[in-house]
């Protein structure tokens, strides 16, 4: 317990069980120092979900967005994934589906690459 208390200073661990919460100090420190962009994953039930996601993008940061919840409804679908390509057209962003039931929305100056990477071994 030394060592926790030295690396945040003594301050109110949170620990419980042995285990220890780290997510409230990120949250209390805010963003990471540096960084001009974050990558946050964005799950949207249904069609008045996308203007805090579009919004998310619009501020230089990258979506991935999980559409499970709404797969089966393909008229909205349908709308929100061009409600997206108008978006990264906009702004000069990309998109590109990941899988069956995800998608990757960037901003202005992040080019999405199609092509998956494979190990030495694979």
């Amino acid at each position: 317990m030394g060592i926790i208390n030295k690396i945040f200073k003594d301050k109110k661990t949170g620990d419980v069980d042995g285990y220890i919460d780290l997510e409230k100090y990120v949250e209390s420190t805010g963003e990471p120092t540096g960084a001009t962009m974050n990558v946050r994953v964005g799950e949207i039930q249904r069609y008045e979900d996308l203007k805090e996601f579009t919004d998310y993008v619009y501020g230089g940061n990258v979506l991935i967005l999980d559409f499970s919840q709404i797969s089966e409804e393909e008229v909205i679908l349908k709308r929100i994934t061009n409600d997206l390509k108008k978006l990264t057209d906009e702004i000069g962003g990309d998109i590109a589906g990941i899988g069956n039931n995800m998608m990757i929305i960037s901003p202005s100056g992040v080019k999405i690459d199609r092509r998956k990477m494979r190990g030495k071994y694979a």
